[in-house]
């Protein structure tokens, strides 16, 4: 190819010399990719497994180098696989309205000349002479090229009374759109590739990984429809898997290269396929943010490299193997997490947060530890369990006022749904227990999920701790039968204890007259009277103001409706500490509240959650409802 591109040489461009060594560099991804693998599966692990001495962690670092390098070639490599691929994709359309052009010129008699002009001979009469008019020559573009070619073609009689005339225009044109359109492709698919190119050394960096970054975005740009546009991203998480199945090995290798970060978000895909698109789209993802400016930027970057580091370590606690289900920056940032393969795991757990979750260094080190610890215990039940932590919606933040409002949980409810649908289509165990849990303001959104129509797709057992609240009735209305939900609710967990709307609104109103009427009455003994005051009439009227709805609304309710803990939902309460006590305990305001996953500060809460997620539901051990 070259920038003055004759239709002579699109004829004749042999594409598939071009697939041939776009396959060539396939091959190169794949063996990085092994290469890679051996490095981090065999090499590191056996090594921190078996050395101990002060070479080791020198040696492991060097490792660790080389697996990053290799990590850079499969995935610069297989973008320029997909970029090749792209091009000739774009070149053999543009090859073939080429080709139709000069079949019907040499159907019509008609010479094409190296510029593409084409040449036709005389015809029809001239009325006055009598005689053939005159053939002749005409290039292409004699009419604006976004025209229908239709409408491209001028008419005979108009300009030029020789019915070959208007023929050989249309095929002039033909051939100049055709031309015109793979010189553009080319220049494009050229610029694209031009950026795949390392930059000297032998270390791959952040900078290193921005750029990757970009390479990416610039091959997307130009492939996008070659292999975005063809992943089902409206099917069903069946279907996708479906599609997936039946792709070749050579094309899943592509859709990997090009589109990590579709790949692994999309439901439906199997997990092993989603943890390796998501290991390349974190660090893409890390390159990205480190380029940018802002404390979430910071926040999700410190995220995403303490979660790159557990990817890459040695199991903690004796915990399965850790898959990257999900990862992205949109919103507050998303992360899904699993511990063992949840396609090959008879028992499978999808725990949703709340309450300020969001993707910083908290929950990459505490929130993913729950699933962890609830894996952990799981297994020493039955050993084919894998746990996941699904950060796949923006949790309200303590920051606003979003918590005291349903709509995270219901935008949040269809996406959950939709992982859950996609957890059944590619688990390959023959009866699959799944167990769906919420925790915090989490325990909404599993709630509304469970609400929805066909509930949660897969869904066993229910288990929800910490709760203000389902929106549900009853445990009745979750889909699952009442005997397969299950509550956990310490005695010093605030949050369990959420007055209901009425009883809010009753201390919101209290607290704003009694401040007024304190301050008021204050004031007669100066300034600082009237800010006692007002601060004393507050918390009076506040209390007034929510025995007064307390007592015209049903126990039973808190703030997302009926309390899961209470009797009349009917759930399993089981068994939980009581947890320290807000403030007065000296750990903060609610301790109790993240304690329920943690063996060390709850170990009989943990033991139970560890049981349901298990299939041992029955053998809990319960404690009355309120």
């Amino acid at each position: 190819m070259t920038a003055v591109l004759t239709w002579k040489q699109l004829h004749d461009l042999k594409c598939d010399e071009l697939l041939d060594a776009a396959e060539g560099w396939g091959a190169v991804s794949t063996q990085a990719d092994a290469a890679r693998d051996r490095i981090s599966d065999e090499m590191v692990r056996s090594l921190e497994a078996t050395q101990k001495g002060m070479a080791a962690p020198a040696a492991v670092g060097r490792l660790r180098r080389l697996d990053r390098n290799y990590d850079y070639i499969r995935t610069e490599c297989g973008l320029v696989r997909t970029t090749v691929n792209s091009l000739v994709y774009e070149l053999v359309g543009f090859q073939s309205q080429l080709k139709d052009a000069l079949d019907d010129a040499a159907s019509l008699g008609f010479t094409v000349a190296a510029d593409g002009s084409v040449s036709y001979p005389a015809g029809g009469k001239n009325l006055i002479t009598n005689q053939p008019i005159p053939g002749g020559s005409v290039t292409g573009g004699y009419l604006p090229l976004s025209r229908p070619p239709s409408l491209n073609a001028p008419q005979p009689g108009l300009l030029n009374p020789n019915p070959n005339f208007g023929k050989a225009q249309d095929i002039a044109d033909r051939i100049l759109r055709a031309l015109t359109a793979a010189r553009e492709a080319d220049e494009h698919f050229s610029k694209a590739l031009n950026r795949l190119k390392a930059e000297p050394g032998l270390d791959v960096t952040e900078s290193t990984w921005k750029d990757a970054a970009g390479d990416l975005a610039a091959v997307r740009e130009v492939s996008g429809d070659y292999l975005k546009k063809t992943i089902p991203t409206g099917a069903s998480p069946a279907d996708r898997h479906d599609w997936w199945t039946h792709l070749s090995a050579t094309q899943r290798d592509e859709y990997l290269a090009a589109c990590p970060d579709i790949l692994g978000n999309l439901d439906g895909i199997p997990a092993a396929v989603r943890d390796e698109a998501n290991r390349d789209n974190l660090r893409l993802l890390m390159g990205k943010l480190a380029g940018e400016d802002g404390d979430g930027a910071r926040e999700k970057l410190e995220a995403l490299k303490s979660i790159d580091s557990q990817l890459r370590g040695a199991p903690v606690d004796k915990a399965p193997p850790m898959y990257l289900l999900g990862i992205g920056d949109e919103g507050n940032g998303r992360a899904i997490v699993a511990f063992g393969d949840p396609d090959t795991s008879r028992n499978v757990s999808a725990y949703v947060p709340g309450l300020g979750t969001k993707l910083d260094k908290d929950f990459a080190d505490g929130v993913v530890k729950r699933a962890r610890q609830t894996a952990v215990g799981a297994r020493t039940f039955d050993s084919s369990t894998a746990a996941i932590v699904w950060l796949g919606y923006d949790a309200p933040q303590l920051t606003n006022l979003d918590v005291m409002s349903r709509h995270d949980a219901e935008v949040g409810a269809p996406a959950y749904n939709q992982f859950m649908a996609g957890i059944s289509a590619t688990n390959q165990t023959d009866n699959p227990h799944i167990t769906a849990i919420g925790h915090s303001y989490g325990s909404l959104t599993v709630g509304l999920a469970a609400q929805q129509h066909g509930g949660i797709p897969g869904a066993d057992d229910i288990v929800l701790v910490g709760s203000p609240g389902t929106g549900a009735k009853t445990a009745d209305d979750l889909g699952v039968g009442r005997d397969h939900v299950y509550v956990g609710a310490a005695d010093n967990d605030p949050v369990t204890y959420l007055p209901n709307k009425d009883e809010s609104k009753g201390i919101l109103m209290g607290a704003g007259s009694g401040a007024s009427v304190g301050g008021s009455l204050g004031l007669g003994a100066g300034p600082l009277g009237g800010l006692v005051g007002a601060g004393v009439g507050a918390i009076a009227g506040g209390a007034a103001g929510y025995f007064a709805q307390d007592g015209q609304t049903p126990k039973s309710e808190i703030y997302f409706g009926t309390d899961p803990a209470n009797h009349e939902f009917g759930a399993h309460r089981f068994e939980v500490s009581d947890g320290p006590v807000p403030v007065l305990g000296g750990e903060g305001p609610t301790p109790a509240h993240s304690n329920y996953f943690n063996p060390d500060k709850d170990r009989v809460s943990a033991r139970n959650i560890a049981l349901v997620v298990a299939g041992h539901g029955g053998e809990i051990s319960t404690q009355e409802p309120r």
